[in-house]
């Protein structure tokens, strides 16, 4: 059994859960990838489509968990 560290609060190498599956969405479904290209950042992106819309899993796009600075450097940086 391999110990992990209690203080690494982090998932799939993201933020936190909400952060991984919003990125994960965005970029893994065509349309809200091309989306993403024509918004330029994850702020624009929820102006779009609102804060209370959320990813086919169910975390909403204006969730205060998801890292927004992590998603427009890994997902908005093209």
């Amino acid at each position: 059994m391999t110990a992990t560290n209690a203080l690494d609060t982090s998932y799939n190498g993201w933020a936190n859960y909400a952060t991984w599956n919003v990125a994960l969405w965005l970029q893994n479904d065509v349309g809200l990838y091309n989306i993403t290209q024509e918004c330029g950042n994850y702020e624009n992106f929820v102006e779009m489509f609102g804060e209370e819309t959320s990813t086919p899993d169910g975390v909403r796009y204006g969730d205060p968990k998801v890292n927004i600075i992590q998603i427009n450097s890994e997902v908005f940086d093209f």
